[in-house]
């Protein structure tokens, strides 16, 4: 069975094929019997009538989601998965860029990578429309595409659902190490204030325990209230860098407009890691009430990809004239020892310590529901080996976070290495082989002209940034 017709990789039962139109009228009766909370706008109940008439399926009208959400739900949901601890390392990245460089680099791979996620969301509507099926997941989609593409790309089609959950998961699993490092490192910095010196690899093992802990909880819907909290957290602890940020006095001298070459793959990774939400682009527009304004010209992506552009650009930019080359793998590293600094730290460090169960949600799903609960199949004990497997992840971070306590390379790392394959090879790549038919003429010579661009520049970013991260790793040690 193919990856995107297995209902149990696809999630829940919103995913269940509709094989007739006859699903499709049943769909629209049961949404003319929806409760008021759930009621269906007139508008999109009468284009829905108009499709089955017409003989369209639109996947969108046949979606059926427990709790959907807002345009300005999803809209702060994408924000909070993009401001992370990536956005301060943008300081760092724009030292090695310069700051002129660095902000024409960022708004245009900023504008590749929300290209990209357009394509990719694009696939994903055209694919579900000819399989009728409501709904797919990034891994259920690339399956479908490469089907649809030339032979060659044929052949690796029923690879690629594991291929993308694989590069998911690094990615998945390389955030919930610098979050690792992260705690570490700013507990560390606090100690030190108050003369107690001790080595971030003892901070991580301390916090191995609790962190453990908060990742058992296996329904997100009981640290809601902790998100928020920690949504506020952050909100405040920004506050604090952007005072001490803007007390500096600023000078362009000592700042670089262009950093040197050699380090440009390191700032590529970084802001790769920090712009990219692509973990969770296609489960927030699966889950909109209304998913067609997802990508419009005003929509929830365009929208929200402006706003982050703009503070990545702010916070590396300002970040980088008011501290230089000082400037440490995270901005709060370098704000100082005074009491708001030190507030700021440990603020930030709980934040990250709530939020790190949320990041590993996704690398435990797929570990435990898609692979290791099918093989260990029906045993008594099956409660013990899920917490098994969850404790085993989050000591698997901490192992590397302790083997290599550099945040700035870990970001670099691991954004050149998943997320130029999955933010730009990879959705370039599907949407060839789904409009493959098509691409005829001018326009289709144009089309594959663009998207091979794109795929040589995600290549290009893996092994010259991985490459690039890896040595410096390695110099660390020599």
């Amino acid at each position: 069975m193919s990856y995107y017709q297995n209902n149990e990789f696809l999630g829940d039962s919103r995913t269940e094929s509709y094989s007739s139109f006859a699903g499709a009228i049943s769909s629209r009766e049961q949404l003319t019997h929806k409760d008021k909370d759930n009621a269906v706008n007139p508008v999109e109940l009468r284009d829905f009538q108009k499709s089955i008439e017409a003989g369209e399926y639109d996947p969108y009208l046949c979606r059926e989601v427990e709790h959907p959400t807002t345009n300005v739900e999803t809209l702060i949901h994408l924000l909070k998965g993009s401001l992370g601890t990536g956005i301060l390392a943008l300081p760092l990245a724009f030292s090695h860029s310069g700051y002129l460089l660095g902000i024409i680099a960022t708004a245009l791979i900023g504008l590749l990578c929300k290209h990209c996620i357009h394509l990719l969301i694009k696939c994903e509507y055209e694919l579900c429309k000819r399989k009728k099926i409501p709904v797919m997941s990034y891994p259920a989609t690339a399956e479908a595409a490469l089907q649809e593409g030339p032979e060659f790309f044929q052949k690796f089609s029923s690879a690629a659902p594991h291929m993308v959950n694989m590069f998911l998961l690094v990615y998945q699993l390389g955030t919930g190490t610098v979050y690792t490092v992260f705690i570490g490192e700013n507990i560390k910095e606090v100690l030190s204030c108050h003369g107690i010196e001790i080595d971030s690899r003892w901070v991580m093992l301390a916090a191995l325990i609790p962190l453990i802990l908060i990742n058992y909880v296996r329904n997100l819907k009981y640290l809601a209230p902790l998100s928020t909290f920690a949504n506020f957290v952050t909100i405040a602890s920004f506050g604090i860098i952007g005072y001490y940020m803007f007390s500096q006095d600023f000078s362009f001298e000592g700042r670089e407009a262009f950093g040197e070459v050699k380090s440009y793959p390191l700032y590529f990774g970084t802001v790769l890691f920090a712009l990219e939400a692509i973990g969770v682009i296609m489960p927030l527009e699966n889950e909109m009430k209304t998913p067609k304004y997802f990508g419009t010209r005003f929509g929830v992506l365009n929208i929200g990809m402006t706003v982050i552009i703009f503070l990545y650009t702010c916070m590396g930019f300002f970040g980088y004239m008011a501290f230089g080359d000082k400037v440490g793998g995270s901005i709060s590293f370098t704000i100082g020892n005074e009491i708001p600094a030190q507030v700021c730290k440990l603020m930030l460090s709980l934040s990250i310590y709530i939020t790190h169960s949320l990041q590993m949600y996704p690398a435990i799903d797929t570990v435990w529901n898609q692979y290791l609960k099918n093989w260990i199949g029906k045993s008594d004990h099956l409660f013990f080996w899920e917490y098994l497997t969850r404790t085993l992840m989050v000591v698997f971070c901490f192992s590397l976070a302790i083997a290599v306590p550099y945040i700035e390379l870990f970001i670099s790392f691991f954004g050149a290495l998943t997320v130029s394959a999955l933010g730009m090879a990879l959705p370039a790549i599907l949407d060839l082989s789904t409009y493959w038919d098509d691409l005829r003429g001018t326009r289709g010579i144009l089309i594959i002209c663009k998207n091979c661009s794109i795929i040589l520049i995600g290549a290009f970013g893996l092994v010259i940034g991985t490459t690039t991260s890896l040595s410096e790793i390695y110099k660390k040690f020599t």
